[in-house]
């Protein structure tokens, strides 16, 4: 089960004005699961996305980021599971392009106004008549209170749905956040198979939209991993509907922005974080904190040189303090200078290591103390510079080795 992660039951989970969902089973890869997900939007939404930097991007993230290119007003998106639609081409465009078309026809809308999205096997045919079939039932389902069944319709191996609502006030005004995101393995930046959609019926303008949604990303999905593998599809969106009682934030220095983003990059932030509580075959949550580098680049190299380390996951894994990992992953990390007398390592509160060597006061029952534990916290002191960085990971088990063997079956 999830590390320490409770989904949220549907009441907990709050309507955002100009946002309806809506979903089907349209048996893209098993019969009797929900498996697709139209989202619509009202007139005036603007919406802004990160993908992934994988050079074997998918259709619909090509496609995606040709139609937000345009300049757009979107009206929709779509989203299926149990086919990636990636690496297959020019064959995976047209099926793409035809979902938008076929969509598009059903809401009103131009087909340049869906963005598609899909999640799965990498490197098989899309099954795009069966996509289509099912865009009707989606149509008919729109709610604007289906954000847990849309929450459930994105998974995929994922053991439960991510979905979080907050309200916020900003400048006097009450504003609504709502997002869901699917992920448990092939989860690696750039960026961290990983979907995440948070809606907001605050009033912002385009280019504050577009800022906070990368800000918000580089502080959450890009800050976690679970086993290293950068995914083909993962998309991160941003939507601002407008519909809230407030004035329009268009100063990236006012406080009003500065509270917008905020509280898009907590909702984004624990989503994130419960895709690594999810990680498949996941047994403990892993914070890994580098404090003192003397820029965030460093500070993520060792962070991540811990974090996607598999001697170290097996080791928490196992709960053995085989701590000699974590000081190799530092040391190997790509800090050329890095004087490893000044570095100090702790695990929880214990102080692991100083001066180049196990610290005097450390005891292995103290390691293995907090190495029982189901959440964790590395902590590296480089000594170098005030830069710091956090990232999220998690251990590895028999289980998963034994969910990618059997991927596909």
């Amino acid at each position: 089960m999830p590390v320490n992660f409770t989904p949220a039951t549907p009441e907990q989970l709050l309507p955002v004005a100009g946002v309806a969902l809506g979903i089907a089973e349209a048996g893209i890869k098993k019969a009797d699961r929900k498996d697709l997900l139209v989202i619509k939007l009202e007139q005036g939404a603007r919406v802004a996305g990160v993908f992934t930097k994988n050079r074997f991007c998918a259709a619909p993230v090509t496609v995606c980021q040709e139609h937000l290119a345009a300049g757009n007003e979107i009206r929709a998106l779509v989203v299926n599971t149990g086919n990636a639609n990636a690496g297959t081409g020019e064959d995976g465009l047209a099926r793409t392009h035809k979902t938008c078309a076929e969509l598009s026809a059903l809401l009103g809308c131009e087909a340049g106004q869906v963005l598609p999205f899909s999640t799965g096997v990498i490197m098989e045919p899309l099954p795009v008549d069966r996509i289509v079939a099912g865009l009707p039932r989606c149509v008919a389902d729109l709610r604007p209170d289906n954000w847990h069944s849309a929450a459930q319709a994105i998974m995929t191996t994922d053991i439960v749905h991510k979905a979080l609502s907050k309200r916020v006030d900003i400048g006097g005004a009450t504003v609504t956040i709502t997002g869901i995101a699917k992920g448990s393995g092939m989860i690696h930046p750039n960026m961290a198979t990983m979907l995440g959609y948070v809606a907001t019926d605050a009033k912002v303008s385009q280019p504050l939209v577009e800022a906070a949604v990368r800000y918000a990303a580089d502080r959450s999905f890009n800050r976690i991993t679970v086993d290293g593998d950068t995914s083909t599809n993962d998309s991160f969106m941003l939507i601002a509907t407008g519909r809230a009682a407030m004035a329009e934030i268009t100063n990236p220095n006012s406080a009003e922005y500065e509270a917008f983003r905020a509280a898009v990059t907590e909702v984004a932030a624990t989503l994130a974080q419960a895709i690594v509580r999810d990680g498949e075959g996941a047994t403990k949550f892993i914070t890994v904190e580098v404090n003192g580098g003397a820029d965030g680049e460093e500070c993520a190299k060792v962070a991540y040189a811990i974090a996607r380390s598999p001697l170290v996951k097996t080791a928490f894994f196992a709960s053995d303090p085989n701590l000699g990992r974590i000081q190799a992953a530092i040391g190997y990390a790509g800090i050329e200078d890095l004087d490893v007398a000044r570095v100090k390592l702790y695990l929880g509160d214990v102080l692991v290591s100083e001066n180049g060597g196990r610290a005097a006061s450390y005891r292995e029952e103290d390691g293995q103390r907090v190495m029982k534990e189901a959440e964790i916290t590395v902590r590296v002191e480089l000594n170098r510079g005030q830069a710091s960085t956090t990232v999220w990971t998690c251990d590895f088990s028999y289980d998963y080795v034994r969910i990618n063997a059997d991927y596909r079956s």
